[in-house]
């Protein structure tokens, strides 16, 4: 299916609704699950998000809530996970202005000694100073984490905070990931670095994650 075709699925009300509940659920979800966060039927959410799901917008797995196993055990639950496949226009943001950016000015600043993937991340982070700046003026938490999660969500990063670190469930450079994944990768940390520092003043900082699913990056409390 095609992303137009895709993007043509969300713009019913309900559907595009479900389909949020999925993504911000941070674990595969039961019908039940997604019907009463949206606020629906269960017949109702079953039906939208078996569409979803034949789109490649989200996937399905069965098993067992209960962890009981054997007869008695009941019918394995169907559950629901955000796709693999992405819709280019919006879902889930993508930052590719913010690349462009960040690349131009590396290359503005960019000297004969210096490597490009040097000063890729050097203007990278400063650029991530300037962007909490702008982000600051509009959030009102003090607290480390919560707030760098709230500039996060704004950038497209679909931030999870367990409370003890942030963990990035979408890379708004996902598909330029894939062309150069240091150079990509190292830009994306440099900034977010950049971004920590400047929302926190250094009460938070960024490491290197390598959990199956995530960003390349999480945030947690500096020591």
């Amino acid at each position: 299916m095609r992303d137009i075709e895709r993007v043509a699925l969300l713009r019913e009300p309900v559907r595009r609704r479900l389909y949020d509940v999925v993504r911000g659920s941070g674990s595969p979800i039961s019908r039940e699950e997604a019907a009463a966060a949206a606020g629906v039927s269960r017949s109702l959410a079953a039906f939208h998000l078996d569409r979803l799901a034949d789109a490649g917008l989200l996937e399905v797995e069965y098993r067992r809530l209960s962890g009981r196993r054997g007869r008695g055990a009941g019918r394995p639950a169907k559950l629901y996970r955000p796709g693999r496949d992405r819709v280019e226009i919006s879902f889930p943001p993508t930052r590719y202005a913010l690349a462009g950016e960040l690349l131009i000015r590396a290359l503005r600043e960019a000297g004969p000694s210096r490597s490009p993937v040097d000063a890729v991340r050097d203007s990278s982070e400063s650029y991530g100073r300037e962007a909490a700046r702008e982000l600051g003026r509009g959030i009102r938490r003090r607290a480390p984490l919560p707030r760098m999660g709230e500039a996060l969500e704004r950038l497209g990063f679909e931030p999870e905070d367990d409370g003890e670190r942030v963990l990035l469930r979408n890379c708004p450079f996902h598909e330029l990931v894939q062309r150069d994944s240091e150079l990509v990768c190292g830009m994306n940390e440099s900034f977010l670095r950049g971004l920590a520092d400047g929302m926190t003043g250094g009460r938070a900082a960024v490491h290197p994650c390598a959990e199956e699913g995530y960003c390349c990056a999480v945030i947690r409390k500096a020591p």
